[in-house]
């Protein structure tokens, strides 16, 4: 094993040009880490939002969170994994884990083991978008058995996922998203698709339960009166606006929390059981050589896929 790897830098942030190949250190895995050989790494919005704006980074930055990969390395004393065993992960967010990378370090406990039905690149595609579907779901929002549950951009990375964990947890799943993309969520059994270009989701019968995942003023007012007395909206765009968001909600009589994403290996276990007995599908809407992530960030930020875009390695 060289002492070096391929990763893709951001030097300077900007559009997505500045997305580089280079040849860096391997990372040296600290005395709690293992070493992950990355065989491929999802892409998220927040990616492409940090290589373009910064945001809590600073350059040099290396971009990616979602690892799908194999262990090369141990620590002593590590007894949930051994050498040669296949993990997913979301490392270390929001701090940089570098995913975009041949080769990844974090603690243990920020990977859980690989469904044993997904290939790495499904794999890659599920941490983030999963973990926040599910924390959103579960911590924020607490859904019950027999409630309505409204998911905007329902086809989207994080909300084709949001829409299964609804159904799993025994609720009534509704999405919004463009008419083209109503067979895939009643495929991944959303009770009511509606198009949100033809209909105006305000007219919907109230609903116990509102996953934003657009954001925006329009959309978290609409949503917030959409919502049945006591209902919960739950925002996964700006944590920061949580104070505006409960004065507003509280005008309405409903809640409003918001969610950040946090490495979970117990949820991602849980996910990856959902996973292996078929009640959770990952949909990989393209994939990408690493040299070519300045291409699946152009292709993300035109806001048209449905399920999620995935670099190789």
């Amino acid at each position: 094993m060289t002492n070096e790897m391929r990763a893709v830098l951001v030097e300077a942030f900007g559009e997505p040009e500045v997305l580089r190949v280079r040849d860096v250190p391997r990372p040296v895995p600290a005395s709690d880490e293992v070493l992950v050989e990355v065989r491929a790494a999802g892409v998220n919005p927040i990616d492409w939002k940090v290589r373009r704006d910064g945001l809590w980074h600073t350059a040099p930055w290396a971009p990616g969170w979602d690892v799908s990969g194999v262990v090369v390395s141990v620590p002593a004393g590590e007894n949930r994994f051994e050498v040669g065993d296949e993990v997913f992960g979301m490392p270390h967010f929001p701090r940089p884990a570098g995913a975009y990378a041949e080769y990844v370090a974090a603690p243990a406990r920020h990977f859980a083991r690989k469904p044993a039905n997904l290939d790495h690149v499904h794999a890659a595609a599920l941490p983030l978008a999963a973990l926040t579907a599910w924390q959103a779901l579960t911590e924020a929002a607490r859904v019950q058995p027999g409630e309505r549950v409204l998911v905007h951009a329902a086809a989207g990375g994080v909300g084709h996922l949001a829409v299964q964990l609804v159904k799993a947890l025994g609720a009534s799943a509704i999405g919004t998203a463009s008419a083209a993309k109503h067979p895939l969520l009643r495929r991944l059994g959303v009770d009511e698709p509606v198009d949100y270009r033809t209909r105006d989701f305000g007219d919907l019968e109230p609903v116990d339960v509102v996953l934003d995942l657009i954001g925006g003023d329009d959309y978290e007012q609409r949503s917030m009166r959409v919502l049945r007395p006591g209902g919960r909206y739950v925002g996964a765009v700006n944590p920061g606006a949580l104070p505006r968001l409960q004065a507003a909600a509280a005008e309405l009589g409903v809640r409003a929390a918001t969610v950040s994403v946090v490495p979970d290996h117990a949820a991602l276990e849980h996910i990856a059981g959902l996973v292996e007995r078929g009640e959770l599908e990952v949909v990989v809407a393209e994939t990408f050589a690493l040299e070519d992530a300045a291409k699946a960030h152009e292709v993300g930020e035109a806001n048209r896929t449905a399920g999620k875009l995935v670099l190789t390695v």
